[in-house]
C-alpha cells in the first residue's frame, strides 16, 4: 500500500469524484478528507495509474 497526500482535496464532493475514478479504473483506494490523503492498495503500475488519474482530476499526488 501507497499512501499519497493531496492538499487539493476539500470537502465530500472531492473525495466522491476520486472514489468513483479509481473504482472505476478497479484501483482499490482509501481516500481521507481529514488528512488530505488517498491510499492506494495495489501492485506499482496501479499506483502510478493512480497518480496518472489523480493529476487528471486536478489533484496533485505526492508520495508520503
Amino acid at each position: 500500500m501507497k499512501t499519497f497526500k493531496c492538499e487539493e482535496i476539500m470537502c465530500e464532493g472531492c473525495v466522491n469524484r476520486i472514489k468513483k475514478a479509481l473504482d472505476g479504473a478497479d484501483i482499490k483506494n482509501i481516500v481521507d478528507l481529514e488528512t488530505k490523503t488517498v491510499t492506494i492498495d495495489g501492485c506499482s503500475s496501479c499506483e502510478a495509474a493512480a497518480v496518472k488519474i489523480l493529476d487528471d482530476l486536478g489533484f496533485s499526488a505526492v508520495e508520503v
